[in-house]
């Protein structure tokens, strides 16, 4: 069984008992945040290697490596073949610093998208424009309902009810 299915089955298993469920989760949380800390360190710099290598050098194990790179890849530059994944598949950490912030602010990670780290990627106008950016591309604009007796949109001079709205 790939890593990844092995990983989905123990972080969401509806059987399990939620206050386990729950440690479960305030546990990975605080081993992903120091994952961050240290890829934001040094944020240019290639890591790559096994996954088995990648979970030994942040001290995790190849079940939360598999979920750390289920989390961080949409953030890529070149995604992982995390769904194959197993131990000895070769992956890369290589980010898109724009993207990743941003796809922490959207998965409402304040304990990751407000890492001191960010400030020597970003300055502080730059981290705004992207938290705004991000928080604006989730909401629906919706146009203004066109009343049963408003001109037809569609341009033929009619009223929307003998036209359109028939």
């Amino acid at each position: 069984m790939a890593l990844l299915q092995e990983w989905h089955k123990i972080a969401y298993n509806e059987k399990a008992n939620q206050q386990e469920l729950q440690k479960f989760w305030q546990r990975y949380f605080l081993l992903e945040k120091g994952v961050y800390e240290q890829l934001l360190t040094n944020p240019d710099e290639a890591v790559e290697g096994t996954v088995k290598e990648l979970a030994d050098k942040y001290e995790l194990s190849t079940l939360e490596m598999a979920g750390f790179l289920d989390g961080i890849n949409d953030s890529l530059v070149n995604p992982n073949p995390i769904d194959t994944m197993e131990e000895d598949t070769h992956v890369s950490l290589a980010f898109d610093k724009e993207k990743l912030y941003k796809n922490m602010v959207d998965a409402k990670a304040d304990w990751l998208y407000e890492l001191p780290m960010w400030d020597e990627i970003f300055d502080a106008e730059t981290k705004k424009s992207l938290y705004l950016e991000q928080k604006k591309s989730g909401t629906v604009v919706v146009g203004k309902k066109v009343g049963r007796n408003d001109p037809c949109p569609c341009g033929s001079g009619k009223k929307y009810k003998k036209c359109c709205g028939k």
